[in-house]
C-alpha cells in the first residue's frame, strides 16, 4: 500500500557533471574530442580491416568486431551526455533509458567473448602454428563471432526485462551521466534483490568464464614462449600478445570492480570514475593499443595512404 502513495516515474533526470557548472564548457570540449577520436579510430579500423584482404584473418576479424562494439558503446553513451552539458532539463524517458543500457550491455558482453576468442586465437597461433588453419578455421571464427553477438544480446534482454518490472518512485534523479543499472536500482521503490542477484550471477559468470579462457590460453602461450630457444622468436611472440593482454587487463579490471561485487549497488560514489574509464577511455585506447603495436596494421595504413 505504501508504494501506491507514490507517483511512478516514467522520466528521469541525468545529473551527470552538473555539480561542476563552471567546468561544463571545458568538459564538453574534452569529451567531444574523446568521442571524435574514438569514432574515427574504431570505425577507421573496421573499414581498414574490411577493405584490406590481408587482414581477413580470424585475429583481425575479431579485432574489427571489437572496434565495432567499442563504437557502439561510445554512441550509446556520449551523444546524450554531451547534449546534457547545455540542457536545462537533462531529461531522459524510461524507454530511452532502457535502450541506452541495452546497447551498453550488448557492447560490454560481446567484448568479453571477443576478447576470449582473441586469446584462443593467439594460443593456437603460438602453441600450434602448423595446425593454425585447421584449429582456427574461418568457419570456427564465424561461429565464435556469431556466438559472441548472441550472448551479447541475450544478456541485456534479461537485464532490461528485469528492469522493466521495477517501479521508480523514490526519485527521478539519476546521479550518473548515463542510465546504468546500479543507479537505477538505487532509485527503485520495488525490491531489487532478485535483480541484484541475477546481475551478480550473470555478470560474474560471463566474466569468470571468459577470464578462464584468457588465463588458460596465456598460461600455455607463456609456457610455449619460455621453451623457445630463439630470443627473436620469443620477442616476436610476446609482442603479438602484449597489446591483447593489456586491453584484457584494463577491460576486465574495470568491469569486475563495477559489476561483480555483491555490495556494489550501495557504492554510488565509485560509479562515475570507473564508468568513465570503461565506457569512454577503453574504447578510445583500444584502436591505438592494437594498431600502434601491430606492424601489419601500420604497414597497411602506410600503403593505403601512399595509394591515396
Amino acid at each position: 500500500m505504501a508504494e501506491n502513495n507514490y507517483s511512478v516515474t516514467t522520466e528521469f533526470i541525468l545529473v551527470g557533471f552538473s555539480d561542476h557548472p563552471d567546468l561544463k564548457t571545458l568538459l564538453f570540449l574534452f569529451f567531444s574530442v574523446i568521442y571524435l577520436i574514438t569514432m574515427i579510430g574504431n570505425l577507421g579500423l573496421v573499414v581498414l580491416i574490411y577493405i584490406e584482404r590481408r587482414l581477413h584473418t580470424p585475429m583481425y576479424i575479431f579485432l574489427g568486431n571489437l572496434a565495432l562494439m567499442d563504437s557502439c558503446c561510445s554512441c550509446a553513451i556520449t551523444p546524450k551526455m554531451l547534449q546534457n552539458f547545455f540542457s536545462v532539463e537533462r531529461k531522459i524517458s524510461l524507454y530511452e533509458c532502457m535502450v541506452q543500457f541495452y546497447f551498453l550491455c550488448l557492447a560490454e558482453t560481446t567484448d568479453c567473448f571477443l576478447l576470449a576468442a582473441m586469446a584462443y586465437d593467439r594460443y593456437v597461433a603460438i602453441c600450434n602454428p602448423l595446425q593454425y588453419h585447421t584449429m582456427m578455421s574461418m568457419k570456427l571464427c564465424l561461429q565464435m563471432t556469431i556466438g559472441a553477438y548472441i550472448a551479447g544480446n541475450v544478456h541485456p534482454m534479461i537485464e532490461v526485462g528485469l528492469l522493466l518490472r521495477l517501479k521508480f518512485c523514490r526519485s527521478h534523479v539519476i546521479k550518473h551521466f548515463f542510465c546504468d543499472v546500479l543507479p537505477l536500482y538505487r532509485i527503485s521503490c520495488t525490491d531489487t534483490h532478485i535483480n541484484e542477484l541475477i546481475l551478480f550471477i550473470l555478470a560474474g559468470s560471463i566474466q569468470i568464464f571468459t577470464i578462464i579462457i584468457v588465463l588458460v590460453s596465456y598460461f600455455y602461450i607463456l609456457f610455449t614462449i619460455f621453451k623457445m630457444k630463439s630470443k627473436e622468436g620469443r620477442g616476436k611472440a610476446l609482442s603479438t600478445c602484449a597489446s591483447h593482454f593489456l586491453s584484457v587487463s584494463i577491460f576486465y579490471g574495470s568491469l569486475l570492480f563495477m559489476y561483480a561485487q555483491p555490495h556494489s549497488v550501495n557504492e554510488g560514489d565509485k560509479d562515475i570514475p570507473v564508468a568513465i574509464f570503461y565506457t569512454l577511455v577503453i574504447p578510445l585506447l583500444n584502436p591505438f593499443i592494437y594498431s600502434l603495436r601491430n606492424k601489419e596494421v601500420i604497414n597497411v595504413i602506410k600503403r593505403t595512404m601512399k595509394k591515396r
